[in-house]
């Protein structure tokens, strides 16, 4: 069975971006380290700290499917098709997508709601994980129960106000078991599975 992951790097106070989309230094550990981590976008690659490399290398090697909101999609043009996981993207949307899109994306596909995205997502991704990359989309998805695993790469900084990781979950509260932790350089690197 296909499992589904979410993977977002976090202040300590819980945001995934400054009010203005901006992540600030929450990426700065991609480029902090002298371990050079390839991404699939050519010309593209990170450079992370010894500890961050090996997680980082199976968050991207092992993606099979990438579920993005619309929002994220749009701030970031779709990545041009070519996501630096290297996998295909599906995009949860109650607009139209662009009119060229079936040529400028033609890797991607659009759906409507959480519970499409994460079943288009699962039939794309085949024996990899679906990896979920937007806040909302995952706030929606833990609500629906559909998340297997919480990634979360916490960088040593406070926003005090932003877009939270996890929002306001609509649901009951959610277990999780206990975490996997890498100590990165400016980043600790957490997975908790989803208690069932």
């Amino acid at each position: 069975m296909t499992k589904v992951l979410t993977h977002m790097c976090m202040s300590l106070d819980g945001f995934v971006a400054r009010p203005d989309d901006d992540p600030a230094e929450l990426f700065d550990w991609y480029w902090g380290g002298d371990v050079v981590v390839p991404s699939a976008q050519e010309g593209m690659s990170f450079s992370v700290d010894a500890a961050s490399a090996p997680m980082l290398q199976e968050l991207m090697s092992g993606c099979g499917a990438l579920i993005a909101g619309r929002r994220l999609f749009d701030q970031s043009d779709g990545w041009g098709d070519h996501h630096p996981a290297g996998a295909p993207v599906v995009v949860v949307t109650h607009r139209p997508p662009p009119e060229d899109a079936a040529e400028r994306f033609p890797r991607t596909t659009f759906t409507g709601s959480v519970e499409e995205a994460v079943a288009a997502a699962k039939e794309i991704a085949g024996d990899r994980f679906v990896t979920i990359a937007s806040a909302d989309v995952i706030q929606q998805a833990l609500d629906l129960g559909l998340v297997d695993e919480l990634c979360i790469s916490q960088v040593p900084v406070l926003f005090g106000t932003g877009i939270r990781y996890f929002g306001e979950l609509v649901g009951d509260h959610v277990l999780l078991e206990d975490p996997v932790v890498v100590e990165g350089t400016r980043a600790l690197h957490l997975r908790y599975p989803v208690r069932r």
